[in-house]
């Protein structure tokens, strides 16, 4: 999995995301956010430094979904993610799965838990991230359900502290 940081000129092809994933906003009593309306949400997002947009790429560069997230938040060593959406025409192919887990690969080292929250009544979202080591953590229903996921101490080959024993 590939992805893009999301610029603002990017707003159209998240637009297009979007409207590929209509079942995601009909979950949520919604329709799907106008190209204005997005590219004020992308606007506002951009200027929050902790934000992250990303387009996400398969292997073979398709766009097919997106992942928006923060850092530190709700307080320092988090990261919530805020939305990962997949086209429709693309899920159940473990693209969300590898996008998560591509996420949990790049965080900065002080990153030690990862949030995401379940809109709606959604319990097919709630077993996702059960199936990639989340728990329950918090019921805000009927808005949402939060999941955690704690980060172990991560070692790099750079890191100066790891030693390898031998015989």
């Amino acid at each position: 999995m590939n992805s893009t940081p999301l610029a603002l000129h990017h707003a159209p092809l998240l637009h297009m995301l979007y409207s590929a994933a209509p079942g995601y906003f009909a979950l949520l009593g919604s329709r799907v956010p106008s190209l204005c309306e997005v590219e004020r949400d992308v606007e506002i997002a951009l200027l929050d430094p902790r934000r992250r947009l990303e387009l996400l790429h398969d292997a073979d560069g398709e766009l097919v979904g997106s992942l928006d997230y923060k850092l530190d938040y709700p307080q320092a060593g988090d990261v919530t993610i805020n939305l990962l959406l997949i086209r429709e025409d693309r899920q159940s192919q473990r693209l969300g799965e590898q996008a998560v887990r591509d996420l949990e690969e790049r965080l900065p080292a002080d990153i030690t838990r990862v949030l995401a929250s379940v809109l709606g009544d959604n319990p097919r979202g709630a077993r996702f991230w059960e199936r990639l080591g989340f728990e329950f953590t918090v019921d805000a229903r009927p808005v949402m359900t939060w999941y955690a996921k704690p980060l172990h101490a991560r070692l790099h080959d750079t890191d100066p502290g790891l030693s390898v024993a031998s015989d």
